[in-house]
């Protein structure tokens, strides 16, 4: 099965990559495409990143990547509840494959704070992002069971964090997987995005895809709420 076989909604773009290696160049090349168009049309440029090991040949490729990056400002889609100095940080992921070079000078907004609680930790990072850029550009990633950023199904506040109407910026997440205490953008933020990009490879997820496709409850899948928006996917066997 190829992503061509998917019937994909109009606003839907795909992109067919030959390896893993071939996505990471090109997702990393049109993505500083966008943030090089943003900077020059306003003089700066924001763009939000997902975690986990999938990106980080993506990471590195955009790291390498000829821009202004002291005009880039980067942040997360979700963070693990655990400090940056951790294995399963997304900002210590960052900070190894990201920020090196040119690309250190970029201004970053994390989401991990130390707080009492998960609660009060979300709390803080939801004014923290009051500080955010509008942002130029979201890459995603998906799970295969089609959660996005830390919105995942069956979630306590997954309601609360697929409304488009919420206020709020970021929100405490379960997980079902360890880490489980997680801090997740809200999908009204994420879905404020200028250009939406979602990273996917080989053939579970592209059955994740169909599956998701095929439905329309958004608290069973998560990703189903973006894909009726403009979306470019980037997909390789």
């Amino acid at each position: 099965m190829a992503i061509s076989e998917l019937q994909l909604p109009a606003a839907v773009k795909a992109h067919s990559l030959a390896d893993g290696k071939a996505l990471a160049a090109t997702l990393a090349a049109d993505v500083a495409e966008r943030l090089r168009a943003a900077i020059a049309a306003k003089g700066q440029a924001c763009v939000v990143l997902s975690g986990g090991r999938s990106p980080v040949p993506f990471l590195e490729k955009l790291a390498g990547e000829a821009l202004d990056w002291p005009k880039v400002t980067v942040s997360l889609a979700d963070e693990r509840w655990v400090p940056v100095e951790h294995a399963d940080s997304n900002a210590g992921l960052l900070a190894r494959h990201l920020f090196k070079g040119p690309a250190a000078k970029a201004r970053f907004i994390g989401l991990y704070q130390q707080a009492e609680n998960l609660e009060a930790a979300a709390a803080q990072a939801d004014q923290v992002l009051a500080d955010l850029p509008p942002i130029d550009v979201l890459v995603l990633g998906m799970g295969d069971d089609g959660h996005i950023a830390s919105l995942f199904p069956n979630s306590p506040n997954l309601n609360e964090g697929l409304a488009l109407g919420n206020p709020r910026r970021c929100l405490a997440m379960l997980a079902p997987t360890v880490p489980h205490q997680r801090l997740s953008l809200t999908r009204a933020l994420l879905a404020s995005a200028a250009s939406i990009a979602l990273a996917v490879q080989g053939p579970g997820k592209l059955a994740t895809l169909r599956a998701a496709l095929a439905g329309n409850d958004l608290s069973e899948m998560p990703i189903r709420a973006f894909l009726h928006d403009p979306l470019d996917i980037y997909w390789c066997p």
